[in-house]
């Protein structure tokens, strides 16, 4: 198994990897997706393949800290292909994960994985990772204001 880079002519099977993880794609958007992510500099992509086959991939980003020394890496995307799983394919891609985000200056990497994936904490747990307190979300768009009652209606 080797670990390398993503490329835009693994579209088709990190759609069926990110299909397999809940997140129904197409290659097409992939390639679109994968075409700015693989051209910006705080994003990376690393795939395990063997034989040519793509078995998973891990979709990384790095973020500058303003009040802390260290930058940190959050995981996006992380996905083994379920025949693989087991095969040490998850632990390869989150070593490389962790080793470039080392020489990218960050000390430490941080997730978000959904309630539902129990199978995925415990492959975390067993990477080191530790549950952090709080996380927030909120959409980007703008909220519409609501409109009250106005003066003098009733």
């Amino acid at each position: 198994m080797q670990i390398r880079p993503g490329e835009v002519t693994d579209s088709v099977a990190i759609a069926a990897l990110l299909t397999a993880l809940d997140y129904p794609v197409t290659p097409e958007f992939v390639t679109e997706s994968l075409q700015r992510q693989l051209t910006h500099a705080d994003a990376a992509l690393l795939v395990a393949v063997e034989e040519e086959a793509v078995l998973g991939l891990i979709s990384l980003h790095f973020i500058p800290q303003l009040a802390l020394e260290g930058d940190f890496c959050r995981i996006s995307y992380f996905c083994v292909d379920p025949k693989a799983r087991g095969q040490g394919v998850g632990t390869a891609l989150e070593k490389a994960a962790s080793e470039l985000a080392w020489a990218r200056g960050c000390d430490r990497i941080e997730v978000h994985c959904h309630s539902r994936r129990e199978q995925a904490h415990r492959f975390y747990y067993r990477q080191g990772y530790g549950e952090s307190p709080k996380y927030l979300v909120k959409p980007a768009q703008p909220v519409a204001v609501r409109a009250g009652p106005t003066q003098g209606s009733q």
